[in-house]
């Protein structure tokens, strides 16, 4: 009989207060010993402050991304429940961690978004822009003119859409 494989939970934290969090996501980070984190600084502090217990943190920035979520997806593969979030906010949403979920849906892990901080979401609900025709995000474009009108040009060509 094959093993069950764990659960990949995708943990929304904290932007900057530390009491923005959700319930559930509490109740994921206390019953997880397993968390990935763009900054485990970061969701240290956060762990701390809710007396989560001890946990094994991986650090899952950028630069280690590809290499720290092979070892990710071994504790996964094992049966073991693994946390991803990003040093505040939602995860992916700028942050990394695409790699990791799209390995885990090709490897037939279940993957399971736990709502919680989103930093576009937050903003643009207290911005008083009218959102009736929807909204376009493009993450972090460069800072100098030329490059970001050659960035949303790109981005419009191969950027996933939603809507209802």
């Amino acid at each position: 009989m094959e093993k069950a494989k764990g659960v990949l939970y995708v943990v929304g934290v904290p932007i900057g207060n530390l009491e923005d969090i959700t319930l559930r996501a509490l109740e994921v980070l206390k019953n997880v010993k397993i968390i990935a984190s763009e900054d485990t600084r970061s969701v240290k502090k956060l762990l701390n402050h809710y007396r989560c217990g001890s946990k094994k943190l991986i650090s899952l920035y950028k630069d280690v991304e590809i290499e720290r979520s092979h070892k990710v997806l071994k504790f996964l593969e094992e049966g073991k429940d693994v946390v991803l979030t990003s040093e505040a906010g939602c995860p992916l949403i700028s942050d990394p961690g695409a790699y990791l979920v799209r390995e885990a849906h090709k490897r037939g892990i279940k993957v399971v978004p736990v709502p919680g901080v989103s930093a576009l979401t937050c903003a643009l609900s207290a911005s008083g822009v009218n959102l009736s025709s929807g909204f376009i995000f493009l993450g972090f474009l460069a800072s100098k003119k030329n490059r970001t009108e050659k960035g949303v040009r790109k981005s419009a060509q191969k950027s996933t859409y939603c809507y209802f």
